[in-house]
């Protein structure tokens, strides 16, 4: 029997990229899936895909309002008796360059989603968890959360930021069965880099976009649904740390091995990458 049987995954994001493969998974491994994201279109696509299997609710993650009316509106009709387990996926990108440049308002935006989204969902549904001891809480976080990377400030903010809210959480319960996974993926296939908010500064032209594309498509190795994958195998195993593509686990080893000097050593790989492609 999959680990999966008799449990409730709620997934953010679900409209497109891991999102969607989490959805589609968890629905193959048996779950029951509740499947959000903030563009309605995208997200029925996914049900059309899952066969109209999936519980499906639009709404912004960026919205303190609407995350309070959706878990008020969820929660009573959650059976006990399933596992809960909360998959915070939503995330965005922002090209704005240096952060001298990059405005606050951009920076805020970023935040609001990357990881206030994660806080305010977590926040939401934790108390259903703990009341019935038992649930996991499962939060993206990205390489940028393992190591700092030029022009990327805001993005590498939310995602150290959830991190380090995911190992506070698993410090506070670990006296209970609910448990916490931060997941760490490389370069995923996605579209987050083509769809990067283009940042009020103007510094990122559109050259500059279409070549950060480009790059990011090249060095984008894994699909989405192996990302899916070994998130889900994460889970059922409880892992705490969960790392996808071998870019992942080689960034991680860096920042061990070298831990103030790997922004030297990642800045020159970076800028010789550039300087090739």
């Amino acid at each position: 029997m999959s680990y999966f049987h008799n449990t409730t995954i709620l997934i953010t994001g679900a409209g497109s990229g891991i999102g969607r493969e989490l959805a589609l998974q968890a629905l193959q491994q048996g779950a029951q899936v509740v499947a959000t994201d903030v563009n309605a279109a995208t997200l029925s696509e996914t049900n059309q895909l899952a066969g109209g299997m999936l519980r499906t609710y639009q709404f912004d993650v960026s919205d303190a309002v609407a995350i309070r009316q959706f878990a008020n509106h969820l929660i009573p009709s959650l059976d006990p008796a399933r596992r809960l387990i909360l998959i915070n996926n939503a995330g965005v990108a922002l090209g704005s360059g240096p952060f001298v440049q990059t405005h606050l308002d951009d920076f805020e935006w970023l935040l609001n989603i990357n990881l206030w989204g994660v806080i305010r969902m977590t926040k939401a549904f934790l108390p259903f968890m703990l009341d019935h001891n038992r649930g996991h809480v499962v939060n993206l976080s990205s390489v940028f959360g393992l190591a700092g990377v030029e022009n990327q400030s805001a993005y590498c903010t939310a995602k150290f930021g959830v991190r380090g809210f995911s190992d506070v959480l698993r410090m506070e319960l670990m006296d209970s069965d609910v448990r916490v996974s931060c997941v760490h993926p490389g370069g995923i296939s996605t579209n987050i880099a083509a769809a990067a908010r283009r940042g009020q500064g103007g510094f990122v032209t559109d050259d500059m976009h279409r070549q950060s594309t480009v790059s990011f498509a090249k060095a984008a190795k894994t699909p989405p649904q192996e990302a899916a994958r070994v998130i889900l195998n994460g889970v059922a195993r409880h892992k705490a740390r969960i790392l996808i593509g071998n870019d992942a686990r080689q960034i991680e080893w860096v920042t061990r091995l070298f831990p103030t000097r790997y922004v030297a050593l990642l800045r020159q790989r970076i800028h010789e990458a550039f300087a090739t492609s």
